[in-house]
């Protein structure tokens, strides 16, 4: 956790230099972005679920494919092992974001620190699929660009409100003793 706060810091390093965003932007942002998680991480969940069905429906036709290729002597087609390897590892990030932006749902609500974290830690995670994404055929490098952009888009914003999330004052409920 604490290389993920060190991570934190170099990052709003980055970006407090930047702009920032009018008062009433802040509150908008604010107020939607549960529910902006709650839609993006049930979208996710459906993208990763459908990624998953389709491979698994995909995977007997292009072996039968492959098989008739090599009777007849030609090269494989579709996806290798290795990409397989690579779509299947991309579906479980995508799951596994999708879970955490869910999770952030009910901090994001009442506005405390965890939810902040949970959408700063799901940002990061977007970034790896990006990264993943680079080595399965035909996404290549101009996927893992558009994915920095809408990283660095994000984490702006995130930053943006940052100040708006966290522990308010409460009242302490330990007794205190009168003299």
């Amino acid at each position: 956790m604490s290389t993920l706060k060190t991570l934190e810091k170099q990052i709003g390093d980055l970006f407090k230099d930047l702009p920032a965003l009018p008062k009433n932007i802040k509150d908008f942002l604010v107020q939607v972005w549960p529910y902006l998680a709650l839609i993006f991480g049930v979208l996710q969940l459906f993208a990763a679920w459908g990624l998953w069905g389709l491979m698994r429906v995909a995977n007997p036709y292009i072996e039968y494919a492959n098989e008739l290729n090599r009777y007849a002597g030609v090269q494989n087609i579709g996806y290798s092992s290795t990409d397989k390897m690579i779509i299947y590892s991309g579906i479980a990030i995508l799951a596994v974001n999708a879970v955490i932006m869910l999770m952030a749902f009910s901090p994001l609500k009442a506005r405390a620190q965890r939810g902040w974290d949970l959408l700063f830690l799901a940002t990061l995670i977007n970034v790896v699929y990006g990264v993943v994404q680079i080595f399965i055929s035909g996404q290549g490098i101009g996927s893992f660009i558009m994915s920095l952009l809408g990283t660095a888009v994000g984490l702006y914003l995130l930053f943006q409100v940052k100040d708006m999330y966290g522990s308010k004052s409460k009242p302490s409920s330990a007794p205190t003793t009168k003299k």
